[in-house]
């Protein structure tokens, strides 16, 4: 199953950086005569007057809090430059030697005193900030996040709020849920991860390649704070994986029987007693070798049997151990022999038990089709419509826990046949994390990309859908193939 490839941008939530406009200012309120200034007065005042005709101009330029004499008598020339047209002053020729001329009057809003966007109040002889289209008392712009001045250059802008840059970077840069770090950038500079597709656990590229290991039933990586438990193959199993797993021949023989009963609500009853049998992945692949035929994956859960073996069972349940490692594991071993077309079937140990019940009914069906003698089926056919199985089986545990109950669950939707019968689930209720890992089982069905099992369970489940299950086996067993 692919995994899915995200570029994060920074501007992806609309956010933007913000830069102050112009300097930070020195701040004059207006009722100052002009017969009361003095030399240094007219200095001020310039550079005021200057500073507002040019605050349009310096929005997002790099500032200086800091100016100089030289530089309050560059922005006075250019003032007088931008006044007088007509009879622009020389080059070269002092400040103090320029006519003396009447001031332009100050641009303040419409109440004839700037006024701080922050608290509202008149901003007076003092330092003041102009950024975000208002001006700012020093102290009033502040962080959306930490309610907390706002004195570095840089800030950025999220939904027309200001944050600081650290703030805005523990709020909304991504974070990996396998390191907890933050996504680092790549080469381009952009914020790129990887999630999965189901679940959505977003974790850096770098651990697709760092050794991270995976549940081995629900597929979610392994967090730096949560250590999963090692199955004595290798596997990994997450906690909430561990909680309902199934682990040994009994109890996995306890859910044979719901199955069973979930056949025969579907008319589908099988008479012969076929062997349930819970194994390691060793005792699967040397089973899976020794079998002459069927359709098996190279990573294979289940097998349906038809060969005479010998074949070691698991009989009790492991314990844990140091490390969360699986030990004291009990195995005898079983031989199989032929009565009839199967002789067992084989489910790998470990996994929850909505995950090996639908590998159990994947399997049963098989052993359905043999002993009821659908011969020569392609490996489209026969896997697509055990696909079918196993995702009903699915949907009618999930409707049964999210019941509450005990609750009856009826298939005459996924069946034409009116002898159909109600359905129990025997374990009622289910948490919250089995219904998504029910959701996420069934998500893995639909969307294979494999010819057999996905393109196979697709043409199965329309054909399903509109003749009915009991419609489609009779066609399949005259045609070998789906009725369209």
């Amino acid at each position: 199953m692919g995994w899915l490839n995200k570029i994060f941008k920074g501007s992806v939530n609309r956010v933007s950086r913000g830069h102050y406009d112009g300097n930070w200012h020195e701040g004059h309120s207006s009722d100052h005569n002009r017969e009361t200034y003095d030399g240094s007065d007219d200095e001020d005042i310039d550079y005021a007057i200057a500073l507002s005709l040019s605050e349009e101009q310096n929005k997002g330029k790099a500032v200086d809090i800091d100016y100089s004499l030289e530089e309050d008598e560059q922005l006075a020339r250019t003032l007088q430059e931008s006044l007088n047209v007509e009879s622009p002053p020389r080059e070269n020729v002092p400040v103090e030697n320029v006519p003396a001329r009447e001031p332009p009057p100050l641009i303040f809003p419409s109440s004839g005193i700037r006024t701080c966007a922050g608290c509202n109040n008149p901003i007076g002889h003092g330092r003041f900030l102009s950024c975000m289209d208002s001006v700012w008392h020093p102290q009033c712009f502040r962080c959306f996040a930490c309610n907390k001045p706002i004195s570095e250059y840089e800030f950025a802008m999220h939904e027309d709020q200001p944050y600081h840059k650290s703030c805005y970077k523990e709020f909304f840069h991504p974070k990996c849920d396998v390191c907890k770090n933050f996504i680092p950038t790549n080469r381009n500079g952009l914020i790129e991860y990887r999630a999965h597709p189901f679940w959505m656990q977003k974790y850096c590229p770098a651990h697709e390649d760092d050794g991270t290991p995976r549940c081995c039933s629900c597929e979610r990586m392994e967090p730096v704070d949560i250590k999963y438990i090692t199955l004595d193959d290798g596997r990994k199993l997450c906690l909430e994986c561990l909680n309902s797993s199934v682990m040994d021949t009994p109890e996995c023989q306890h859910l044979y029987m719901d199955i069973q009963e979930f056949f025969e609500g579907l008319n589908m009853k099988v008479e012969q007693q076929v062997p349930i049998l819970l194994v390691e992945r060793q005792a699967l692949n040397e089973a899976m070798e020794a079998e002459k035929n069927g359709h098996h994956l190279p990573e294979t859960r289940g097998l349906c049997l038809s060969e005479e073996q010998i074949v070691k069972t698991i009989l009790g349940r492991p314990s844990i151990g140091p490390g969360n490692k699986i030990i004291d594991m009990i195995t005898g071993s079983y031989k199989l022999t032929r009565r009839c077309e199967v002789t067992a079937i084989l489910i790998l140990y470990g996994l929850p038990r909505l995950q090996t019940g639908s590998i159990l009914a994947h399997e049963m069906m098989h052993a359905y089709l043999r002993l009821k003698g659908y011969r020569s089926l392609s490996s489209e056919v026969e896997e697509g419509i055990c696909q079918v199985l196993s995702h009903m089986w699915l949907e009618s545990e999930i409707i049964a826990g999210a019941s509450g109950n005990i609750a009856s669950i009826s298939v005459a939707s996924s069946s034409s046949s009116s002898s159909s019968t109600p359905i129990s689930s025997k374990k009622g209720a289910k948490t919250e994390f089995e219904k998504k890992l029910g959701a996420f089982i069934k998500h893995q069905i639909e969307t294979d990309s494999s010819e057999a099992y996905g393109d196979g369970f697709r043409a199965a489940n329309l054909a399903v859908e509109r003749y009915g299950l009991r419609s489609t086996l009779d066609h399949i067993k005259l045609t070998k193939s789906f009725p369209y």
